[in-house]
């Protein structure tokens, strides 16, 4: 049970991810997929730019995914994998991916890696609108 865990300039790839979490012993497969919007707070939205110090938030991400194990203890499998530099409308910023024998757990385990990530891990958005950018906190 090593997790998956990246951080990438390319384009994520879901079905790769979820592969990643596949097996025999699991019942559930959980994944977040988190996509690049057209507007924040009522701002139309053009693009995000994310930036990350790459070895800190692995350290970081590996973590949130050891407290998860803990608290999750049938949790099989975990992918996660977030993108970073310039993304367009509509691209994916970030998937998380689990495996448990039952679909519970999976939500659970699933919904916990993301919203922790989203508060701990060493990755900042900068939002560009119409007329400028704004970096953004990941819960406004």
């Amino acid at each position: 049970m090593t997790p998956y865990l990246a951080i990438t300039d390319q384009p994520i790839d879901v079905a790769a991810a979820l592969a990643a979490v596949q097996t025999d012993t699991a019942g559930a497969v959980n994944a977040f997929v988190g996509t690049v919007r057209n507007q924040s707070g009522g701002r139309p939205v053009r693009r995000l730019h994310y930036e990350s110090y790459d070895s800190m938030a692995l350290t970081q991400l590996g973590h949130v995914v050891a407290q998860a194990y803990e608290k999750w203890p049938m949790l099989q499998e975990v992918a996660v994998v977030h993108r970073k530099g310039t993304l367009e409308l509509g691209d994916v910023a970030v998937v998380v991916a689990v495996a448990t024998p039952h679909r519970a757990e999976s939500f659970a385990a699933c919904q916990f890696i993301i919203d922790t990530l989203k508060q701990v891990v060493t990755i900042w958005k900068r939002e560009e609108y119409e007329d400028g950018t704004e970096w953004v906190a990941a819960h406004p």
